[in-house]
This record gives structure tokens, C-alpha cells and sequence, in this order.
């Protein structure tokens, strides 16, 4: 049984047992076996079909390049790992670079800072005829110092006073409550010029000729770039928080090759960078979707609205895109306490029209909903926020997507497809 399930669940077994001593640990545990034996948990997806990452990894076409941005809390380098395994064994995937090439980010305006760690690995087929290339970016350096100012209330000082799971749950929310709030200030610049040169590290053709363990930025002002743009694929992988830095850096990148002129260190230096952008299609994948939270209290884009105007090859600003297209694939799980589908017409009023975004969103159970003994029907939410990555269902769209010749078998058996039209 799970162990944070038991945290939230057996407090309210052992009242309703309390005056009933012969019910033992045998038999409740016996009734939890039987709900997780049959899994019935939901999935829904609304929106059109889509292919995931397995068509593009035949790299004699260009590269299949992912980055993985993670939401609120301080993760270590290396936390994607599980996912990356996993997504490997559903792309039949199992070769695996020996060692990660590690880089460590910083600012062009001030290589004093450190923004965060990018950690690449390679995977390829057994014939090497398929190939992925896999970023995790790491910015929570970014904000712990910050964070530094609750770190008293964590302190023996303060925690020995709380009951045992509430002092958990206090340390949680201390890791994980203020980096929205970060965000929103004078940081959010710095995350997103880590984003960026994320970012402008897969543009960067070849594996062998990333650097490893050392501290460089990265530059669009090579040759090479432009043609690399045209010709490899890219995809973005997010969670929580990370869908909103996705969103936003994209939108940052877009801005300062379109002013290249006005970026200090003269990165970009040709129209036809800015061109191949506007003819890509990068699809977001986002778990534990907060874009309609994270939208609160921010200003509306410049550009609103005016989807046709910017996105349909008719349109009167059809030259003035920033992507050809981007697909958000949003995933939420009902129980999921921090997590929002993308409403109708979010997406129109709120973010920005030169993206040219089109939405899919996927109603996913990733944690078990289970009978609390007629007390009524209970999900923990904890694993309903953070279960995602290692949801055989999610990887699986993520990989193969639905509603094409290659999706899944687990996708086809246990996900519901509502098409959608326009």
C-alpha cells in the first residue's frame, strides 16, 4: 500500500474500527488489494489528434530534441531519470550515452550568476537508425536563496511543536508555496534567461560537439543554428510552474531575436533565424497544468485575440508569428488540488495570438481513488500532484500520441479520444 496513502487513510480506519477489535490489519489491507486490483481510473482526452515524439526520431531527418522543465520545489539534477527511463523503454529506446553532459547556466549580461544546471543525455535504437536527445533543465537555484527566509520555520525549533504529518505537510508547502510568488518578481527574468539558453543549447547540431562540466553561455549567433532550426524538432515537457516558464520563454525568445537589435550581446544576426521559428511546430506537454492559476494577477499579452489574424496563412499579420504552431497537451488529474484544464477561449484572451496555440486536454486519473470504508470516495492528493511522469498512460501519449497508427496499446484500451473541431 502506499506510504503517503496510509498517512491521509489509516488515522480514519482506525476511528471506524476502534470499537471493533476484530477487524485486524489482514482484512483492511485485503479490501485495499481488491480496489487497486481493477484499475478504472479515468482518462479523457478532448482535443484533436496528435502523434507524439516517436515520428520524429529518425535523425538522418534532424533530430528529435526534448527539454524538461520542472514546476515548484528544489529538485537536483537528475530528477527526470525515472521518466527518462521509462519514456525510453515506450520509444524502444535502449541505448543510453555512458555518462550525462552536465552545463552549468548563466546570464550573457553577467557570468557571475548561476541559473540552474542543464543535464543531457542521448538515446538511440539498437541500430542507431533513432535518436532522442534529452535536456533537463534545473532553475530551482534560482529561487532557493530566496526561500531561505522560511528556512527557520523548518528548524527543530518550530517543527517539534507540530503534529509528525503536519509538520510534513508544512515543510512541503515551505519548498513548494513560494516559488509562484518568486516568479511573479524580480526572478522570473533570471528563470527565463535560464529557459532561454536552455533553449539555445538544442540548437546545437551534434552530441559530440556539447561541452561537458563547465560554465558557458550559449550564443544564437553561430551558422549553423538557423539550419538546425529548420531541420530538427523540438518539444517541451513541463510541469506545474514549468508550463508557464515554457510558455513565457518562448514568448522571450521570440521577442529578442525579433529585436535582435536591442539584445546586448548581438546573438542573432540574421532574418532567417527569426523565419525558421516562425515555421516550427513544438508541441508542450504539461503535467499538472496551472496556467489559469498562474495567469492571476499578471497583465493580459500585447497581442490578444487575433489568432486568425497572426496563425492562418490568409491572415493579415500571417508574417508577424512567432511559432507555426504551438500544441499544449495539458495534463490534470481531477485530484490533482493544483492543477486546471485549459478552458475555452483561455487561450484566445490570455495568452499571446503570435504563438498560435492550439489545445488538447487530457483528464487523467494518476492516483488511485479509493472507497475509505463508506466514508466516501478518497484520492491522495499529494500523488495526484506529483504522479505524472511515472503514469504508464501519460508516457505513452507523450510517446506515441492518440489517434494515429502508432498510439499505444494502453492508450487505445484504457483512454477515452472525444475528437474536437473548429
Amino acid at each position: 500500500m502506499n506510504p503517503v496513502f496510509k498517512i491521509f487513510i489509516l488515522p480514519i480506519i482506525a476511528a471506524e474500527l476502534s470499537s471493533c477489535s476484530s477487524f485486524g490489519k489482514g482484512v483492511i489491507e485485503a479490501v485495499m488489494e481488491k480496489q487497486q486490483a481493477v484499475d478504472t481510473r479515468l482518462c479523457e482526452v478532448w482535443g484533436k489528434s496528435f502523434s507524439g515524439i516517436m515520428p520524429f526520431l529518425d535523425h538522418q531527418k534532424g533530430k528529435m530534441k526534448v527539454l524538461m522543465v520542472h514546476g515548484v520545489g528544489d529538485h537536483l539534477p537528475g530528477y527526470s531519470t525515472q521518466f527518462i527511463e521509462k519514456l525510453a523503454k515506450e520509444l524502444e529506446l535502449p541505448v543510453m550515452s555512458a555518462q550525462y553532459k552536465n552545463i552549468t547556466l548563466t546570464d550573457p549580461l553577467d557570468a557571475t550568476k548561476n541559473l540552474g544546471n542543464l543535464r543531457i543525455n542521448r538515446l538511440l535504437s539498437r541500430d542507431r537508425s533513432k535518436e532522442l536527445m534529452f535536456y533537463e533543465l534545473t532553475w530551482s537555484v534560482i529561487t532557493a536563496k530566496q526561500k531561505e527566509v522560511l528556512a527557520y520555520d523548518n528548524s527543530g525549533e518550530y517543527s517539534f511543536r507540530r503534529a509528525e504529518i503536519n509538520d510534513l505537510m508544512k515543510k512541503f508547502s515551505n519548498d513548494t508555496g513560494p516559488d509562484p510568488i518568486i516568479y511573479l518578481g524580480d526572478s522570473r527574468e533570471e528563470i527565463l534567461v535560464s529557459f532561454t539558453q536552455s533553449f539555445c543549447w538544442m540548437t546545437k547540431s551534434n552530441w559530440e560537439n556539447l561541452p561537458n562540466d563547465v560554465t558557458q553561455v550559449c550564443s544564437f549567433n553561430e551558422n549553423s543554428v538557423t539550419t538546425n532550426i529548420h531541420n530538427d524538432q523540438y518539444a517541451f515537457i513541463s510541469h506545474s510552474l514549468g508550463s508557464r516558464i515554457a510558455i513565457d520563454g518562448m514568448q522571450r525568445i521570440a521577442s529578442l531575436l525579433d529585436n535582435r537589435n536591442d539584445y546586448k550581446d548581438n546573438s542573432a544576426q540574421s532574418i532567417e533565424l527569426v523565419d525558421a521559428l516562425k515555421d516550427k511546430e513544438i508541441p508542450i506537454y504539461m503535467m499538472s497544468n496551472q496556467l489559469p492559476m498562474l495567469q492571476l494577477g499578471r497583465k493580459l499579452p500585447d497581442v490578444s485575440n487575433q489568432k486568425a489574424a497572426y496563425c492562418q496563412p490568409q491572415g493579415e499579420r500571417y508574417d508577424q508569428r512567432m511559432l507555426a504552431k504551438t500544441s499544449i497537451i495539458a495534463f490534470s488529474d481531477p485530484n490533482d488540488l493544483l492543477s486546471y484544464a485549459v478552458p475555452r477561449g483561455f487561450v484566445e484572451k490570455y495568452l499571446d495570438s503570435r504563438l498560435c496555440i492550439d489545445v488538447t486536454n487530457i483528464n487523467i486519473n494518476v492516483a488511485t481513488i479509493f472507497d475509505a470504508f463508506g466514508l466516501g470516495k478518497l484520492a491522495n492528493p499529494i500523488n495526484a500532484h506529483i504522479g505524472y511522469d511515472t503514469d504508464d498512460r501519460v508516457i505513452a501519449l507523450i510517446a506515441k500520441g492518440i489517434g494515429n497508427n502508432m498510439a499505444s496499446s494502453i492508450v487505445n484500451d484504457r483512454c477515452r479520444w472525444i475528437d474536437t473541431i473548429d
